[in-house]
């Protein structure tokens, strides 16, 4: 099957759908439409923004459509069907499919997920596989059904963690994006000529995500630092990780491993009696917490009503953060 013959109607909505969008038109793909969500009021001032996709599509000609609902839409699902997709694509548009979208398509809907399925099915599974601590993660190409990631897989590539450096979530999902993507444009072609068959999921393996809340955010000195650490990259930049401080409270932006602190005394003696969980020390020339096991450097943070600062500045124009406690 030739790809310029295939008639795709991409669906996608945040910077995350870009790469796979970028590449599917590179390639020579025939993107006959996007799918998107409405556009949102941005910022202090509330400025209606259009999506990334909307954004690509328009900047290659290519019609976009923004139902509010696609269950709802009568309309969009009548101009879906006039369109006559072939494929259907979707990469983070943040809808189910309606079942009766889904059976349209000559070769249905194929979706890009960011962990390794059935593990992390679900609204957020960048930010929870961070959260627990996992060493690897991974996309799956898949096509949708009627469930949430619940299709036969197409193909799957790993990735690590553990070997990545990142500050925060968002660095981890630009590295996935642009990994599905590639894999995305390596898996079509067999697919499309049945060389790639569907496999189902072990529906008995499978774990599921939630959305994040504010709450989801607070720090619980008591844990680990390396626990602590997963929080803040997982959970940053939003819903974002945050603490209080003499009854204010102070987000936590950037932190650092326990281990780039040395020595500590903390682990070096597993004598932890004398901790203070929350407790603020000058470790090593670096502002760092005292956790119930290890150090935690903070880098950057913000007191509310402030500005983002580095630890350091921080300190310098409040001295009696030195010695003090977080609660």
């Amino acid at each position: 099957m030739e790809t310029d013959k295939i008639k795709i109607i991409f669906f996608g909505t945040p910077e995350f759908s870009i790469p796979a969008f970028q590449f599917l038109i590179k390639n020579g793909y025939q993107i006959i439409a996007a799918v998107t969500a409405p556009d949102k009021p941005f910022g202090r001032r509330k400025i209606s923004t259009p999506p990334p996709v909307k954004v690509l599509a328009r900047q290659n000609s290519i019609p976009v459509f923004q139902p509010v609902s696609l269950k709802r839409d009568a309309e969009f699902l009548q101009k879906f069907k006039e369109l006559k997709p072939d494929l259907c694509v979707i990469v983070a548009y943040g809808k189910i499919i309606p079942k009766d979208y889904l059976g349209l398509p000559q070769y249905g809907f194929v979706n890009i997920h960011p962990s390794l399925l059935p593990k992390y099915r679900g609204p957020s599974p960048i930010q929870s596989a961070i959260l627990n601590g996992e060493k690897e993660t991974g996309v799956t190409i898949m096509l949708a059904d009627e469930e949430v990631d619940h299709g036969p897989i197409l193909a799957k590539r790993e990735f690590s963690i553990f070997n990545f450096q990142f500050s925060n979530r968002k660095e981890l999902e630009k590295k996935l994006a642009e990994l599905g993507a590639k894999l995305l444009i390596e898996t079509l072609p067999g697919y499309l000529n049945s060389v790639v068959e569907p496999k189902p999921q072990n529906h008995s393996e499978a774990t599921f995500t939630k959305m994040f809340s504010r709450e989801d955010g607070k720090i619980s000195w008591p844990q680990t630092a390396e626990q602590i650490y997963n929080q803040i990259r997982a959970l940053n930049p939003e819903p974002g990780t945050w603490t209080t401080w003499n009854g204010r409270i102070l987000n936590i932006l950037n932190a650092e491993p326990p281990y780039k602190v040395r020595p500590c005394r903390v682990c070096r003696s597993n004598d932890l009696d004398y901790l203070l969980p929350g407790k603020i020390q000058i470790v090593n020339n670096q502002v760092a917490i005292q956790t119930s096991k290890c150090y935690l450097v903070i880098k950057s943070l913000q007191l509310e009503g402030g500005k983002e600062m580095d630890a350091k500045s921080f300190l310098r124009g409040h001295p009696d953060f030195a010695s003090s406690r977080l609660e």
